[in-house]
């Protein structure tokens, strides 16, 4: 499960998920003009490739900002009210997706009000505002934004802060700002240096993360044409074909791509990939906080390889898929895979014995439900799945991130987390049903083939879960369970040294190594390539 409530999930659907950041290689900018608004643009790339685009305006008391974020194809639109210093009074936030028209209805929408020191959220999804202690004078903060990166200079130049306090989704934590020269600036942002090169005046002219060779661009205008499609398509000369195909879910249609080996003697087995939590594509994408980080993709090319199928979805509500998220909990998405799985009984090519469920995170609580219900599937794969309920989990999720303020010790530590953790408990139905849902007794119930995988490192599930899971497979009498713990892997099964979140935009790699994907894919193998049935024949 992501970190606290960093990407808390669906249900909640919090506000821009999106990446952990950016910035800025340098560019001239023109003069501002008195009285008038000063009007811009940034452009955030990430080597040869464009993360996001932003347009703004900014007055004396408000910015306005449309950007469209390309890695999940979002356009998102704030207007943040500014009051005396450079502070925030008011964001109201909206966001459709990047191709859709401007008379569409948006997909979410939100205010944050600042009062004091708290933080009031209103959210399409939240049955009731969401109060979030803060520090007087925090700032909202939108991923990929320049124009919030250079609200962060202003706020701190008005009011001569070495510390910014920025509320990003749910979380507040702590900027620390360090003036080098007159005209250069380094933002330290969750353990992220960013350089950037400033105008007497607060305004960004350019700079650079260089632990993620991200930059910004800024710019007198830019262009906010429709984000780009994701390229799903298989890579040339593989030995499988990749399809575009359409799975009728529950509450809607699901958008996604299935990989077929291209030699075929009868039918195959196959799987389906179940994305942790958060806004998911198909490929479990992360954008600039894991730039290149596809680990589904990475599923579908080794098992194609292997002689196996994969059909990974789009979650529902998002990238391609329709669907209703806002009441939504793990149980309604598992009503999704299975939908997949139905999918792939009908078509010919698939052996319907032989259909296993590869879950991530959040996907490792689900395949177990839907094993628990349906012994014909064939096997199961947890990447990183949950022993505890949701309550310990965000209780230890919340702790480590308030950490990082050194300030939080003893019970001012323990009341905050208390704190944030009560609120999530009762946020939306989606928290509800997460932090009072405890898998165990679910996996004591699952009677097929079980493949348990683990980052020794993980901080956001803690290794010591994967034992309890699989002793309580067992318990159940299930006969074939396999537990595996990767040293040096954190939660996305990439090395790693601490497997602190905030460390993922500067890992050096972000490809699942072959340890880890032989592993996998071997055991899968094992389990799934009985012999299959000749094309004319079916199993019922």
């Amino acid at each position: 499960m992501s970190e606290a409530a960093g990407r808390s999930r669906r249900g909640d659907r919090q506000m821009t998920g999106w990446a952990l950041m950016a910035v800025l290689a340098l560019a001239a900018v023109a003069p501002l003009r008195a009285q008038a608004p000063e009007r811009g643009a940034f452009v955030v790339m990430h080597g040869p490739d464009t993360l996001a685009v932003e347009r703004f305006q900014r007055t004396a008391t408000s910015l306005e900002s449309t950007m469209l974020e390309r890695i999940q194809g979002m356009r998102i639109v704030t207007t943040t009210e500014l009051g005396p210093g450079a502070t925030a009074q008011r964001l109201t936030l909206r966001v459709w997706r990047g191709t859709a028209p401007d008379t569409a209805k948006p997909l979410q929408e939100g205010t944050i009000v600042f009062q004091g020191d708290t933080a009031v959220i209103t959210q399409t999804g939240l049955p009731a505002p969401l109060r979030i202690a803060v520090s007087a004078g925090t700032l909202p903060y939108l991923n990929l934004a320049g124009s919030s990166v250079e609200q962060i200079v202003r706020r701190s130049m008005a009011a001569q802060l070495l510390v910014v306090p920025v509320l990003v989704n749910t979380s507040p934590i702590l900027v620390t700002v360090s003036r080098v020269g007159a005209d250069s600036v380094v933002l330290g942002f969750a353990g992220v240096d960013l350089r950037l090169a400033v105008d007497g005046v607060g305004r960004v002219l350019g700079g650079i993360v260089p632990a993620q060779d991200v930059r910004f661009l800024r710019v007198a205008d830019a262009r906010l044409g429709p984000a780009p499609k994701p390229d799903y398509s298989a890579p040339a000369g593989a030995p499988y074909t990749a399809e575009a195909v359409t799975v009728t879910g529950p509450t809607g249609p699901l958008a996604g791509t299935l990989t077929l080996p291209s030699a075929r003697a009868g039918r195959i087995a196959a799987v389906v990939t179940i994305t942790g939590s958060g806004l998911e594509d198909r490929d479990e994408s992360l954008g600039a906080i894991a730039p290149g980080y596809r680990p589904f993709r990475q599923v579908a090319d080794t098992l194609g390889r292997r002689g196996i199928a994969v059909l990974r979805l789009d979650d529902r509500g998002f990238g391609e898929s329709g669907g209703d998220v806002r009441n939504a909990t793990s149980e309604d998405f598992a009503r999704d895979i299975e939908a997949g799985v139905a999918y792939l009984r009908s078509r010919p090519e698939i052996d319907p014995a032989r259909i296993g469920l590869v879950g991530h995170s959040e996907g490792g609580i689900i395949a177990p439900m839907i094993a628990a219900a349906d012994p014909t599937i064939g096997a199961i794969v947890l990447l990183a799945g949950t022993a505890y309920n949701g309550h310990r989990i965000l209780q230890y999720q919340i702790g480590s991130a308030l950490r990082r303020d050194s300030a939080m010790v003893g019970a001012k530590l323990e009341d905050a987390v208390n704190r944030q953790v009560a609120r999530m408990d009762s946020a939306n139905a989606w928290t509800k049903f997460f932090t009072s849902y405890e898998p165990l007794p679910t996996a004591r119930k699952v009677r097929v083939p079980v493949l348990i995988l683990q980052g020794e490192v993980d901080r956001q599930v803690t290794a010591d879960q994967a034992p309890l899971l699989e002793k309580a497979f067992r318990q159940g009498g299930n006969r074939d369970v396999t537990l595996r713990v990767f040293p040096a892997r954190n939660h996305l099964f990439l090395r790693d040294a601490t497997g602190d979140p905030a460390n993922y935009p500067k890992l050096s790699s972000y490809v699942i190594d072959g340890e880890v994907m032989g592993t996998l894919a071997d055991w899968l193998v094992a389990r799934l390539a009985a012999p299959a049935e000749p094309a004319g024949k079916r199993r019922e």
